[in-house]
């Protein structure tokens, strides 16, 4: 799950990142509303967690130009103030879910989880093809009843193969959904991620190489 954080209260902003990436979900920042509205519409994110009274670019104003866009993107609004009448306002922009500071981080997580699952079409709660099975909300993949230790980012690639049912899923695409902007678009880590996740797999192998288009998991075992 690809989330943008758009808070400018530092300390918060960096807290809530580190731990949506501790959840396995691949996160970018921005710190005022200018670069937030920006990064929304460069890159397609699931859940964009939005801060309401922002420098620059208010955060209504990024609320509304997403939904206006027809945008799949689900916006969590944040703010300090808790009333009826704010959440209502906020509902009310076309936010799809709306928390008050302070807030349980456990309560931020499971609403993003929640609003993630609707940005996306619907999967099954457990993905499987042949002996192969992936339980995205538990984070426990196995193989022939076995489990199997995979990194976050090897989780994340396997899970988006399992979700295209069988469609091939280029570099890039795997770089966006399950990487951050952080990272190096020439970078050789997604090949290098699919290889170490092939081994940790084994045989007989489920993961095709499809040259020149990228990866997919056949259906077909």
């Amino acid at each position: 799950m690809r989330v943008l954080v758009v808070e400018d209260e530092r300390n918060l902003a960096d807290a809530i990142a580190r731990g949506l990436r501790r959840r396995g979900m691949a996160v970018d920042l921005a710190y005022d509303g200018s670069t937030g509205h920006e990064m929304a519409f460069v890159t397609r994110y699931d859940v964009v967690v939005l801060d309401r009274d922002l420098p620059g670019v208010h955060g209504d104003q990024i609320c509304a130009d997403l939904v206006s866009s027809g945008a799949l993107t689900r916006v969590l609004m944040l703010t300090a103030s808790g009333t009826v009448a704010e959440r209502v306002e906020g509902l009310q922009l076309g936010a799809d879910d709306y928390l008050p500071k302070p807030f349980a981080f456990d309560e931020l997580v499971a609403r993003v989880q929640a609003l993630g699952r609707r940005a996306t079409p619907a999967a099954p709660p457990v993905l499987s093809v042949a002996d192969l099975v992936l339980d995205p909300a538990k984070r426990v993949a196995t193989r022939a009843g076995t489990p199997l230790d995979l990194t976050r980012k090897e989780f994340g690639v396997l899970e988006e193969l399992l979700k295209a049912r069988g469609g091939v899923v280029s570099s890039e695409e795997l770089l966006e959904r399950v990487w951050d902007a952080n990272t190096d678009p020439f970078t050789t880590t997604v090949r290098v991620t699919v290889m170490t996740l092939r081994k940790k797999i084994g045989d007989p192998p489920l993961i095709e190489t499809v040259v020149g288009a990228g990866y997919r998991v056949s259906e077909a075992q």
